[in-house]
């Protein structure tokens, strides 16, 4: 296994977040704010965390933070900014609205490193999740090439990349969902109190 010294985590927390209408790492599950889960996940297998975000607020996590290199242009400016700051060859990158992840199923990403990959990204009932993967700094380059062709779309850039998919085993499936909505709050919410 890679030592952790090789990894960052990175944690994107810039969206606009308009159709849940508030900053979703803020937003509470169990008294816990959602990017706590995020970082509590990583911290077991990263040497450092960024945070990427405008927001200063994000500071009070005492970690590093740094700005979206381009303002409302998606998950690949965010992910562009975390890589550029990122100072190691493995990045453990997540979005900040997924509370029900765990150090398990990035351990998978992990696990699964070989020499051509350059994004490794779970997959869960026939959807793959690039903000849940393991990036090589390397192809910060290629997303950046897509952001000066004003390209934002993430799954044609993970594309123009050599990827592989780490499928989820069932019983880890409900760990990856991601809140968007009021509803899918709900969801999290009744599952996690179960």
């Amino acid at each position: 296994m890679i030592d952790k010294k090789n990894i960052t985590g990175i944690i994107l927390a810039g969206g606009k977040s308009s159709r849940m209408g508030t900053d979703k790492g803020f937003l509470m599950l169990n008294k816990k704010p959602f990017i706590q889960y995020s970082i509590e996940a990583l911290s077991p297998l990263v040497s450092e965390i960024i945070i990427v975000s405008n927001n200063s607020k994000y500071d009070s996590f005492n970690l590093k933070r740094v700005n979206d290199i381009i303002n409302n242009a998606g998950p690949i400016a965010g992910i562009c900014s975390g890589l550029e700051a990122s100072s190691t060859t493995y990045n453990l990158i997540l979005s900040c609205d997924i509370p029900l992840i765990n150090s398990e199923i990035l351990k998978k990403l992990i696990d699964a490193v070989d020499y051509d990959s350059e994004i490794i990204q779970i997959e869960n009932q026939g959807k793959t999740m690039p903000l849940i993967a393991l990036y090589k700094r390397q192809i910060k380059d290629t997303f950046n090439d897509f952001l000066q062709k004003n390209e934002h779309r993430l799954r044609i850039a993970v594309k123009a990349c050599n990827s592989k998919n780490i499928i989820l085993e069932q019983a880890h499936e409900f760990s990856t969902i991601n809140v968007n909505t009021k509803e899918d709050l709900k969801l999290i919410e009744d599952a996690y109190n179960c």
